[in-house]
């Protein structure tokens, strides 16, 4: 019999919500109801998946209090071992069938595919994110700074930090990244979507966990959640023992982790919605603007560019443009581009585009579609999700100020390049844009492994708001703790 009565309401962000009767009729003891304001929803968290994740919160924990005993050469080796595992023909042949598995399952469900796939270049991808923090100086117990008092002196020191949760939809690749945390002495528990299991299953067994044990690293360094549920991602996140929690991917399920996390005082680091955006000035360099959209079009991942604002008085000169860069990369794919164009930029576009259908491969496979299409003024933050056909947004902007404030008022603030050959415009772009993230070119540069040379644990836009004390790109050596060490020169030291 449920513990909950009709009569129950739950206060979430301020308002009384009424329990949906299927939550009343399941609950049980030891379950939690969860409020997510965002979307005045009430949530069902049963007891199973809570004792599941405590269960690996213990591992990660015990893990963690061990990793001051183990030495920085011992992390070495780990990386040393994990990325000559990945090398191995056998055991990338495992990982490759399960991922070959998982690609075909997600087909069948109608899903995409374009980050679950292994791709040329993603096993050295993963390798040369290891060898990175193999060969990097450790910066565990590391003096920041040391001021000088009267008869004494502070050091800050950095320390690790504790547990550290992820939650993966459908890149299993995330694995050679997320182990970064253990550089740091932290340690880790992965949640990956039901997408990617088998590859990560893979992962795990033949390369990650015969290198944690022959490192010696404690047992439970890094966890990987049996579990596919969101119910059990939404108990992971909502464990108070949790040091930070780090959520991939976009949409209602990112919020809601995001929302869950902090209610539980957990730092949280989100992804959020995708979608880099190119403002075009006046003044350009036409064939930097061309190769700028084409750059970042190669293919579909978050900071691909999704909205292109280019000014009225140029319109006729830039629109054939990007068309040109358009057509250039969906023939490399074989199929064609998709524009979506707001009523200020449709006469700038060929009319046939309009009317004739042609080929396209979109996540539900291959279909007919009409090249252009016209959208409202106010979607322009929608981002598409294509797959081999290159889809963007395309509106007109009277000045480059009004391309700002469309930026500020309907993108995620995510990536944003402003092509321009004026450096004072520039700078003044730049105070006024709301970005966590601004070029002057392509927009795929927004990538920790690309930029630091480091593997990125994960990315934040500015749609939550702007991010205190940190760039939006996470990466392992980026997650520790400071510990504050005075040394007395004189035992008289007092207040």
């Amino acid at each position: 019999m449920s513990l909950l009565s009709k009569e129950t309401k739950l206060l979430v962000g301020g308002e009384i919500l009424e329990i949906p009767e299927d939550i009343q009729n399941n609950f049980f003891k030891g379950d939690l109801v969860i409020g997510i304001p965002e979307f005045k929803e009430v949530l069902l968290l049963p007891k199973r998946e809570k004792d599941l994740i405590e269960k690996y919160v213990l591992k990660a924990l015990n893990a963690f209090n061990k990793m001051n005993e183990v030495s920085d050469e011992q992390i070495s080796i780990f990386y040393k071992l994990f990325a000559e595992n990945l090398g191995e023909a056998e055991i990338w042949g495992n990982i490759a069938r399960a991922n070959e598995i998982d690609v075909k399952n997600a087909k069948e469900k109608g899903r995409s595919t374009t980050r679950l796939e292994f791709r040329e270049g993603s096993r050295n991808d993963m390798i040369e994110g290891l060898r990175y923090w193999q060969n990097c100086d450790s910066e565990r117990n590391k003096i920041i700074r040391t001021v000088k008092n009267d008869g004494f002196s502070v050091s800050e020191c950095k320390c690790s930090l504790g547990v550290v949760a992820f939650n993966f939809e459908g890149r299993p690749n995330v694995f050679a990244d997320a182990a970064g945390v253990l550089k740091m002495g932290n340690t880790c528990i992965l949640r990956i979507g039901s997408d990617a299991l088998n590859t990560a299953k893979a992962i795990m067994e033949f390369a990650l966990n015969p290198a944690l044990n022959n490192s010696g690293l404690p047992e439970g360094s890094v966890n990987l959640v049996g579990s596919t549920s969101h119910e059990a991602a939404w108990a992971l996140f909502s464990d108070k023992r949790i040091s930070l929690a780090v959520a991939r991917g976009s949409g209602k399920a990112v919020i809601t982790l995001g929302s869950i996390a902090k209610q539980n005082g957990i730092p949280v680091s989100l992804h959020g919605t995708g979608g880099g955006w190119i403002i075009a000035d006046e003044d350009l360099d036409l064939e930097r603007f061309k190769n700028s959209i084409f750059y970042s079009l190669d293919r579909k991942v978050c900071n691909t560019v999704n909205t292109i604002c280019i000014p009225v008085k140029k319109a006729k000169l830039l629109m054939p443009v990007i068309i040109e860069a358009l057509k250039k990369r969906g023939d490399i794919s074989g199929y064609n581009f998709k524009i979506h164009t707001t009523k200020k930029a449709e006469e700038y576009i060929p009319e046939n585009l309009f009317k004739e259908k042609v080929k396209m491969f979109k996540k539900e496979g291959e279909v007919e579609d009409f090249c252009a299409e016209t959208i409202s003024e106010n979607d322009l933050g929608i981002e598409w999700e294509f797959e081999k056909t290159p889809e963007v947004t395309i509106t007109i902007i009277n000045s480059v100020k009004e391309g700002i404030s469309l930026f500020n008022e309907q993108s995620p603030k995510f990536v944003v390049s402003y092509i321009c050959n004026n450096e004072k415009k520039k700078e003044s772009f730049f105070r006024l844009i709301n970005s966590p993230y601004i070029s002057d070119g392509f927009t795929r540069w927004v990538d920790g492994q690309f930029i630091y040379n480091a593997p990125e644990l994960g990315l934040a836009n500015w749609e939550e708001g702007r991010l205190f004390g940190r760039s939006g790109i996470l990466t392992g050596g980026s997650i520790y703790s400071v510990k504050l060490l005075v040394k007395q020169e004189r035992d008289d030291v007092r207040r």
